[in-house]
């Protein structure tokens, strides 16, 4: 397999730890390991005493219990643990995909959603939102899109990144089409509990049908990225097994301290999912006001849910905008051009609490 390199993270490592006001963060505010085991009495003698062998290969069952507790079908036997999302999206397309076969990927995208899938050997329809509309997708072009080598098409609600939220009726409306073309939907949920309004939220694709596969992880809505905690929850019997075989030829199993803290938080997952959206309630308060006084400079849609945005640059170019900015400001933006070539937008985060201050630093550097 050859991959691309993969220039987001490629970004990320040149900047992330030495910018100080990091205004792109894709996650939200994270904690300290003594707050999260302060929200279950005698969690600290437990992990104490937890034994450092190696785990279960498909997730330590008690962490498998507790992810079923975001889905209303799936079952303990139908969850798949993995070293983080990445893991799960480069096992998935080594098991569901052959040379030659044709994925449709919702853009733009996280480049490993397309770029593994060209690596495996299979040809990458871009499905692309429409910005006009708030990149709102249109299944109308799926439809013209599909071919009989479609194998695969992957959706991510809400979207990285542009903050894009679809209705309950389009998700329906894309499960019967995976039924009547007998492609397998991947759908990335990885921000799925951080909607704004509560009845916005999206039943996930592993419900929804028997064949689509929900792909989760602990570092968005939660917070909790670096315990490199991700899932794969599917009804879809002989996908699920040959994912797990599959796992065997990567991570084998997880660590152990991090499937007993992943479990320990999503036994409180809505308390801290409220905390984030509380965070992100108030950061875009602040974000609308910026964007209505700068708006000779910016386009922005308020999103629905998630907490990052892609709002459109109106004056010169986003790649010497976010390295101007990072170089006299120390404040990093991510540009759009990461995602595919012409994007004149740039990703902004708005899950941490530390935002205000970055914003008001860009507000700075454009008096200037």
């Amino acid at each position: 397999m050859k991959l691309d390199q993969f220039h987001l993270e490629r970004y990320f490592a040149k900047h992330e730890f030495s910018a100080p006001y990091l205004l792109c963060a894709s996650d939200c505010e994270s904690m300290e390991l003594g707050e999260l085991l302060a929200m279950a009495p005698g969690s600290r003698e437990q992990l104490s005493s937890l034994w450092l062998g190696y785990t279960e290969s498909l997730g330590n069952p008690e962490l498998r219990q507790a992810i079923t507790a975001l889905y209303e079908q799936v079952i303990a036997n139908q969850v798949l643990v993995h070293a983080g999302a990445e893991e799960a999206i480069f096992n998935f397309m080594n098991v569901a995909l052959q040379p030659g076969d044709n994925v449709i990927v919702h853009a733009p995208y996280y480049q490993s959603l397309g770029e593994v899938a060209r690596g495996v050997g299979a040809d990458v329809t871009e499905w692309w939102g429409d910005p006009d509309r708030a990149w709102a997708l249109d299944l109308d072009g799926l439809k013209d899109a599909l071919t009989g080598r479609t194998k695969v098409v992957v959706v991510n609600f809400p979207h990285n990144p542009t903050g894009f939220l679809p209705t309950s009726e389009f998700v329906y409306e894309l499960s019967a089409l995976s039924e009547r073309h007998g492609f397998v939907i991947l759908a990335d949920e990885v921000y799925r509990g951080l909607e704004l309004n509560h009845s916005d939220r999206l039943p996930a694709f592993a419900d929804v049908n028997d064949r689509a596969v929900s792909l989760g992880v602990m570092s968005k809505t939660y917070g909790l990225a670096g315990l490199r905690i991700g899932w794969i929850a599917t009804r879809n019997e002989q996908l699920f097994r040959q994912l797990a075989a599959f796992k065997d030829y990567t991570t084998i199993c997880n660590s152990a301290p991090s499937e007993f803290l992943a479990t320990l938080a999503l036994r409180h997952a809505e308390a801290i999912a409220e905390r984030n959206l509380q965070i992100i309630r108030s950061n875009l308060d602040h974000l609308d006001l910026f964007f209505a006084a700068h708006r000779e400079w910016f386009a922005w849609n308020r999103p629905k849910a998630g907490s990052i945005a892609f709002p459109m640059l109106l004056q010169a170019s986003v790649d010497a905008f976010c390295a101007d900015l990072v170089e006299k400001a120390g404040v990093l933006l991510l540009p759009g051009t990461l995602y595919g070539s012409g994007l004149n937008a740039f990703r902004i985060g708005f899950g941490r609490r530390n935002m205000p201050d970055s914003l008001d630093r860009l507000a700075a550097y454009l008096k200037n």
